[in-house]
Order: C-alpha cells, then sequence, then structure tokens
C-alpha cells in the first residue's frame, strides 16, 4: 500500500441475523394453496382464535406491522377462498399467517456501503456532521437489499446511532406517475415502439399515472381482435416497464435505521445491488439525493436509479440510453458547464465517463482510464461518486488484480474538464489485511461512496463482501500524494 496514514475508526457493522421482515410465503402449486385454506376453514372459531394468539404472542414483538402484513397476505389468495360465508378477521389473519414467513434481510452480508451527509442537520454541534450510510444486505438465496444507517461525524470519529432489530418496508404507491417521453424512450430501446405500443400511449399526457395507463391497455386489448402474439407481448412490457419505475413511502415513525428497501420490481427480484448515493445540488441551490445500483434477477443486470430528497420519499426510475448497461454507474455530485456527469463501466476492464443533459439519459461513453499497475490489472472501476475538492475531482476507485484480489486506490481529474486524469495512485490506498481478508468473497475491500469532513476523507468500505467498517485519510495527505504520483 502507499505510505498514507489511515485513520481507522472503531466501528464495525456485522450481519445481523435477527433483523428480519415478513414477505409472502405462496406456493406456485393452486391445489396446495387452496389445501391449506381448506384446513384452516375447517376449524372451529374458538381454536382459530387460540391459533391467532399463539402467533402473535410469538411474532408481535418481532415487527412493526404483523397484523396488517397477515391481513394482506390473505388478500392475495382470497380469491382461492371456497365459501360463501363470510370469514372473521380472526380467520382471515390465520389464513393469512399460512402465506407468510420471515425473512432475514442480512444474515449472510452487511457490505458495500456509501455515505452522504444527512438531510437534517437541526441540532448537531459545531464541527460534526450528521450522516445517512447505505449499505447492502443479503440474506438467505443471496437476495440483496438497502439498509441504512445514520451518526454523527465528529473530530474524535465516527459514531453510529444504535438500530434496533424491527425492520420497516415502505409503502409501495399503488398509482406511480409517469413520463410519457421517458416512457417511449425506454420502449424504443427495448424493440417495442411499435403500432400497439403508440396506441396504448398515444392518449396519455405528457404525464400519467398508472390508473390512465391501465385503462388504455384495457381499452386496446378490447378493441384489438384478434389477440395476436404481437399484442400480450407488448403489452407484457409495458407492465413491466411500468412496474420498474414506481415510488415508496416510509412512515415518518420508523427511524432511518430501521428501514429498508426490498426488491419490488420483477426486474430486482433476485437483488437490489451496490446503490452509490450521492447529494446532488442542481443549479438552482435545490438538492436531491440520487443513487445508482444494478438490479437483479437472477439472470440479468440492469442499471436504475433512485431519487428522494428526505430519505422518506423514494421514487425508483429505469435508465435510457445505449450506455445503460453492466454496473457501477456514478453520478457526479453537480452539474459541470450544464451538462450532468457520470462515470461508468462498459466492459469488464476500463473506466468510462459519459456527459449528458438529462439524469435520465446516457450515451457516447468515452474510457477515462485504463489499468496500468498489477494490482488492478484485471479490471478497474469506481468506489462511488467524485468528491469535490479545489485541487480537482477526487475519485476512488478500485482495481482487480491476481488472485482476484480487491484494492481501493485513487485518481484525480481536472476540475473543469474531468476527462483529464491528473493524479493518479501507483500503489493501492487500501486493502484486505488480516481478518479483513476472510468472508463470503475473500481478499475484497469495496466502497460504493465517501465524503469529505472538514481535510479529512471518510470511507466506509466492505471487507470481504460481508461486513463493513470505516477508516479517514488527510485529505491533504492524499491530494499531496496523487500531485506526486
Amino acid at each position: 500500500m502507499t505510505a498514507i496514514h489511515l485513520r481507522r475508526h472503531d466501528v464495525t457493522l456485522v450481519p445481523q441475523s435477527n433483523r428480519v421482515i415478513l414477505r409472502p410465503f405462496i406456493p406456485s402449486s393452486s391445489q396446495k394453496i387452496t389445501t391449506l385454506i381448506g384446513r384452516a376453514l375447517a376449524l372451529t372459531e374458538p381454536r382459530t382464535q387460540e391459533l391467532l394468539e399463539a402467533i402473535f404472542q410469538e411474532f408481535d414483538s418481532r415487527h412493526f406491522d404483523l397484523e396488517e402484513t397477515l391481513l394482506a397476505n390473505f388478500e392475495r389468495v382470497a380469491t382461492q377462498v371456497f365459501t360463501d360465508q363470510p370469514l372473521s378477521r380472526d380467520r382471515k389473519l390465520l389464513i393469512g399467517g399460512l402465506f407468510t414467513g420471515e425473512y432475514a434481510l442480512e444474515s449472510a452480508a452487511l457490505f458495500n456501503p456509501s455515505i452522504v451527509p444527512h438531510p437534517d442537520q437541526t441540532g448537531v454541534p459545531d464541527g460534526c456532521l450528521r450522516y445517512v450510510m447505505s449499505l447492502r444486505a443479503t440474506g438467505e438465496g443471496h437476495i440483496s437489499s438497502v439498509e441504512f444507517r445514520t451518526g454523527l461525524i465528529t473530530p474524535g470519529g465516527v459514531q453510529v446511532d444504535p438500530v434496533s432489530r424491527r425492520i420497516a418496508l415502505p409503502r409501495i404507491e399503488p398509482n406511480p406517475g409517469y413520463q410519457k417521453v421517458a416512457f417511449l424512450l425506454k420502449l424504443h430501446e427495448m424493440g417495442f415502439d411499435n403500432e400497439l405500443a403508440i396506441a396504448v400511449l398515444a392518449p396519455l399526457g405528457a404525464g400519467f399515472n398508472r390508473a390512465e395507463l391501465n385503462r388504455s391497455e384495457t381499452r386496446i386489448r378490447r378493441e384489438t381482435r384478434p389477440h395476436t402474439q404481437d399484442l400480450n407481448n407488448t403489452l407484457r412490457c409495458i407492465e413491466w416497464l411500468a412496474d420498474s419505475n414506481y415510488e415508496m413511502t416510509f412512515r415518518p415513525e420508523h427511524a432511518l435505521g430501521e428501514r429498508a428497501i426490498f426488491p419490488n420490481s420483477s426486474n430486482e427480484s433476485n437483488g437490489i445491488e451496490d446503490a452509490r448515493f450521492v447529494r446532488f445540488q442542481e443549479l438552482d441551490g435545490s438538492m436531491m439525493y440520487y443513487a445508482t445500483y444494478t438490479a437483479y434477477n437472477g439472470h440479468a443486470i440492469l442499471p436504475q436509479l433512485i431519487e428522494t430528497q428526505d430519505f422518506n420519499h423514494f421514487r425508483v426510475l429505469t435508465l435510457n440510453g445505449s450506455a445503460v448497461q453492466n454496473k457501477g454507474m456514478a453520478l457526479f455530485p453537480r452539474r459541470i458547464d450544464g451538462n450532468y456527469v457520470m462515470l461508468s463501466r462498459q466492459d469488464e476492464e476500463n473506466l468510462y465517463l459519459m456527459f449528458s443533459d438529462n439524469p435520465h439519459y446516457w450515451s457516447d461513453p468515452q474510457i477515462l482510464l485504463r489499468p496500468a499497475e498489477v494490482w488492478e490489472s484485471v479490471k478497474i472501476g469506481n468506489c462511488g461518486s467524485p468528491m469535490e475538492t479545489e485541487a480537482g475531482w477526487l475519485v476512488l476507485t478500485h482495481g482487480v488484480g491476481p488472485m482476484r484480489k480487491y484494492c481501493i486506490g485513487a485518481i484525480l481529474l481536472d476540475l473543469h474538464d474531468p476527462t483529464q486524469v491528473i493524479g493518479r495512485l501507483r500503489e493501492p490506498l487500501l486493502e484486505a489485511e488480516g481478518s479483513a481478508r476472510e468472508g463470503y468473497v475473500p481478499n475484497v475491500v469495496y466502497s460504493c461512496g465517501s465524503l469529505i469532513y472538514g481535510r479529512e476523507v471518510i470511507i466506509p468500505y466492505a471487507m470481504s463482501d460481508r461486513a463493513s467498517t470505516l477508516v479517514s485519510v488527510s485529505l491533504d495527505e492524499l491530494l499531496a500524494a496523487l500531485r506526486n504520483a
């Protein structure tokens, strides 16, 4: 490693298997569902109440919303309840319990963190900073979600707020809004900008909601005869795209450390991976937090975007453009010469740069950096969004070398022309050592975003894809090393 001094903080975030959420647990067999419902219907009302009381005694303290979730899962199978007799609330809850299971979000790993200033700095002591840290939580089946931690950065170090064992999931907005231009662009990229898709979208306004889209789809299905495979495929694609752009809101009473974003759409069914959060300042001074992440469905990956101003309400959006591919997109924290700027990975080797007048549309990538040293000779990428300094844009990189060992490095880009690399460490800034080498994927250190606090760079990073910790580096020392490299 370089001779740059690393200030290690006494913080280690390890996966906790007792932090669980409730998920639907519904068999694929319709006959099995009917059988389970039949067994619940055969119970007497007193026995139903007795069994339900036992469920609540065992599980209620582990969740914020047990009753609400059981009723929601009952509704998922309600069409297969084969009786005309009204069901008591207790029986509905018990049936819901038959189709519900717990899932430990972070039982396997809590890793790949990014860190940004908290949107609310009220009451923070002078010289300190409240932060939000996002983490990739992985559980059974390697399904990844996003969790959060909060705390204070002080002159003495980094503090992490304690979290409870309970986790809150957001309410998914049932009627989200869409922009027609972006919707059409994505359909074009997917090869479905045909007459049928145009017919669905034509009567809709420049901005439309899901209810309006559904009514237009129903009209086209009713008016089109016969129902061809082209029609079915087009409508299926429109539904997929609509499902992939959604909104969600957390209850304000739930602390940020109790909130998690679990996969919602089919294109992220196997994971929301490696969210890179950045606080973005627009030209008018307004702030928006963006996060690029990798949606994974078990077969293919798709870069997507999260937007939030308060970490309470979130919008999830598909990205458009020929350069929206692969992993590792990271947005600069402000425009440069009127353009949005993004780091990206277009292949399995090099680091790329892109410019756009629209944060949702990306094309024309250009190579920014190629491997130069042995420790990054397999491939290089970014470790989160660039950080602005008086000397240039500071970018932490990751390099993969022999034995698939990951190290963290750093480069410096020109402040006005980020296509120009004006500094580059020749040795790793950080690498896996000692116990940090052992984990789900050995010999890996990885970060999805750091921040500058005073004259220090605060770097949260994952250790071998299992747990996370933090180090600080003197900004002046790092800049001096980059200038002299």
